[in-house]
This record gives structure tokens, C-alpha cells and sequence, in this order.
């Protein structure tokens, strides 16, 4: 019998409601095959579906003075976590998943994440600084990524050692998470099709946005919201600028509810 394997998510605050939950739950259920547990991590599970597994968020074991909601997704990194074990899929609230999602476990390997480059256009003033340039290129973009639960407590690890001095030299708390797994050797990207920038790879460009409305490029499985707009708003047909139209989006809509 086949191992199953665990989704997790997580929610805390009020930025997303439980629609977000159970919307990523019923596209797990009609993109994924093999057996599975859909775990949501939250400090309210208030309208959640009963087909979520919901467990209190992880602690992240912070000394006070040093609570940082920003870098909670660390807490996934816990040698034990709530009991699970083996191999999971973590997904953010706000995606879209629009195909199979069987090949994120078909790669070998111990981790994988999407590289942050790959959901932005080319940023050439960044080459102004090649030390940091070189690093950015490195970053993966935690949205999705897949990992053995315990087998990277070091990241958490050099996390708690000096909270301050990670949140002082690293912006987000996925740079901190990809140097040290670049560290340790596992750092090791989705390829580039797969998860895709709403923004900058299913709106078109500039003038052309006026001429056609967003479409999903081939190959993509999953539909990220990096930067502006955010997800609310594409789906409600908003996040329009005077230099960018966004046109019809029924179709992410769909995929979303389903």
C-alpha cells in the first residue's frame, strides 16, 4: 500500500477567512491521486471543512522579546511536528491549483521549492550589487515546497540561535530558510513551468492587456500571487492599473471554487 503522503497549510489572523482553506482543500482532493492527509495549521479553525485536519499552529520556540508572526512558516522545520512524518507538500493560501499535482512528488530529492526569479521579470539594477545579485538568483519563493518532515531542523535551528541577527541581515524569512539550505546542500528547485505568477506570466504585457485577458501559460499546475494584484482582487476581476488590464479571469475563478 502506498505511503500516504501530507498537505499542509496554514492559517493565522485575519488576512485569509476559511473559504481559502477549504477552496485549497477541494483542489488537492481533484488534483491529487494518491493517498493523503490535508493538514491546516491555525489559531482558528472556525468554518473549516471536516476533511481538514486542523493542528494548533507549531510553536516556533522563540526567547521573548522575539515574536515574529513573519517567519512563523520556520516553525514547519520542528523536529517533531505535530506528530506527521514522511514526505509534504506545503502550500500557501493564496494559489490556485489548475493541474495534476502528482509530479511534485515524483521528483527525487529531500527538498523542493519554487526559485523566486522564476515567478518575477528580469530586474537589471539589481546587477549593481553582484554579491546580492548572485544570492537573490538563489532564493526559492516558499509557497510551495516540498520536504521530509524533521530531516531540516537545522534551519530552524540557526534560526533560534540568533533571532535578531537572521531578521537583521535577511529581509524575508524564505532567504534566511534557501541560504541555509544552500548551505547543506538541498536546495533544489520545481521546474520553472510549473508554478506560475498570475501577474507576470498570465496577464500580458503592457498594451497587450488591453487586447486580451489573462491565460494560463502551458504547463502551468499552479497559479501564484506574487506582489500586486492579490489574489482577492484578481478574482473578483479587480487589481486593474492605468498600465495594466486584467481582464476576464472565470477561469481562475473556476479552478478555484471548483
Amino acid at each position: 500500500m502506498e505511503t500516504p503522503v501530507t498537505i499542509i497549510c496554514m492559517k493565522w489572523g485575519s488576512m485569509y477567512g476559511p473559504e481559502y482553506v477549504n477552496h485549497l482543500r477541494e483542489g488537492v482532493s481533484r488534483h491529487l491521486r494518491r493517498p493523503h492527509r490535508f493538514v491546516c495549521f491555525t489559531d482558528d479553525a472556525t468554518g473549516l471543512r471536516p476533511d481538514v485536519e486542523v493542528q494548533p499552529l507549531p510553536p516556533l520556540g522563540l526567547p521573548g522579546g522575539h515574536q515574529d508572526k513573519r517567519w512563523q512558516k520556520l516553525a514547519l522545520f520542528r523536529r517533531d511536528l505535530g506528530g506527521l512524518k514522511g514526505t509534504a507538500l506545503f502550500l500557501d493560501l493564496d494559489l490556485v491549483i489548475v493541474d495534476s499535482l502528482e509530479p511534485f512528488f515524483e521528483l527525487p530529492g529531500k527538498f523542493f521549492i519554487i526559485r523566486d526569479d522564476d515567478l518575477f521579470r528580469a530586474k537589471p539594477l539589481r546587477r549593481l550589487n553582484p554579491e546580492r545579485d548572485r544570492f537573490l538568483a538563489t532564493v526559492g519563493n516558499s509557497s510551495v515546497f516540498r520536504y521530509e518532515i524533521g530531516e531540516h531542523a537545522y534551519i530552524l535551528d540557526a534560526y533560534l540561535a540568533d533571532p535578531a541577527g537572521a531578521t537583521t541581515k535577511y529581509r524575508l524569512s524564505q532567504q534566511f530558510q534557501s541560504a541555509q539550505l544552500a548551505a547543506h546542500g538541498h536546495l533544489k528547485y520545481w521546474p520553472r513551468e510549473w508554478c506560475v505568477s498570475f501577474k507576470n506570466q498570465c496577464v500580458p504585457r503592457h498594451v497587450k492587456s488591453f487586447l486580451a485577458d489573462p491565460s494560463l501559460p502551458a504547463g502551468a499546475r499552479i497559479v501564484v500571487f506574487a506582489g500586486n494584484p492579490k489574489m482577492s482582487e484578481a478574482l473578483a476581476g479587480g487589481g486593474q492599473r492605468w498600465y495594466r488590464r486584467i481582464g476576464n479571469t472565470d477561469w481562475l475563478l473556476r479552478a478555484w471554487k471548483g
